[in-house]
């Protein structure tokens, strides 16, 4: 099922600036038994990047119950998208109403119980552009995951890392990365490239109460190979242990179910 602006429809004005421009946001949250895990933490993070893009957010009460249209009572993965609305050719924002799509969709088998908890991945050669004004925000022009997608087939691999144009770990095309090295668990610095996933966000709250220290760090790929254990999460798979990197095997340091059941704890 699909909402547009609350009305059930499949398509959208080709004068929206979301197929335009890339000009919004979106989110991608689970839903188990109808009910969108951590649905708190995404409605804030979907207000926090249409301010950073001064777009108007759509009222969160309304978006739940939206979300709880499309997914009915079972599990399922929904998608919200804010774009600017229609407008004009040209560059220069409209002042009109922003356009809000929901959208469910099948869980897909990598995020079924039961699937792999340890995954194989590789490193993209596509390098991501530096931009600190969209750093962190989760917008609708994701072309650079686009092309880093498309550089394999191989379905034993499940993700591509990828780096900023100085060649340091920014993140990986569908999830965020962390690694536990010490005892402190680290994660890529974040102020210039990439998005700043839900889950992780969640994952850096509980360390504290886990007794982690945690700290972003600006690493190439191939300083993290040392580390006690490598990992990749967001908020469909959960955390998953990078157990092949470019074909080196990684070690198992049993942190990843710590981990995630910390990720789904009730951290409000």
């Amino acid at each position: 099922m699909m909402l547009v602006n609350g009305r059930p429809a499949e398509t959208i004005d080709a004068r929206d600036r979301g197929l335009a421009y890339g000009d919004g946001v979106f989110r991608t949250l689970r839903v188990e038994a109808g009910e969108p895990l951590w649905w708190r933490d995404h409605a804030a993070k979907l207000a926090a990047d249409c301010a950073a893009l001064a777009l108007a957010c759509p009222d969160p009460q309304a978006l739940l119950a939206e979300v709880n249209a499309v997914a009915g009572q079972g599990d399922c993965v929904v998608k919200l998208i804010v774009t600017r609305g229609t407008g004009a050719r040209g560059y220069a924002p409209p002042e009109g109403p922003v356009t809000r799509i929901v959208m469910a969709a099948p869980v897909p088998a990598h995020g079924l119980p039961g699937a792999p908890t340890d995954i194989a991945a590789r490193t993209c050669t596509l390098r991501l552009a530096r931009q600190p004004r969209l750093a962190g925000v989760k917008h609708l022009n994701r072309l650079e995951n686009v092309l880093a997608r498309a550089e394999w087939r191989d379905p034993e691999i499940f993700e591509g890392l990828l780096c900023d144009d100085t060649g340091m770990l920014v993140g990986g095309t569908m999830s965020n990365l962390l690694w536990m090295k010490d005892g402190e668990l680290r994660t890529p610095d974040q102020s210039a490239s990439g998005v700043a996933g839900v889950a992780l966000a969640r994952l850096l709250r509980a360390a504290p109460r886990l007794g982690i220290p945690a700290r972003f760090e600006r690493q190439p790929p191939a300083a993290i190979l040392d580390a006690d254990e490598i990992m990749i999460c967001n908020s469909l798979i959960g955390v998953r242990r990078v157990a092949q990197l470019d074909g080196t095997v990684l070690p198992d340091a049993g942190w990843r179910a710590r981990l995630n059941d910390a990720l789904y704890e009730n951290l409000d």
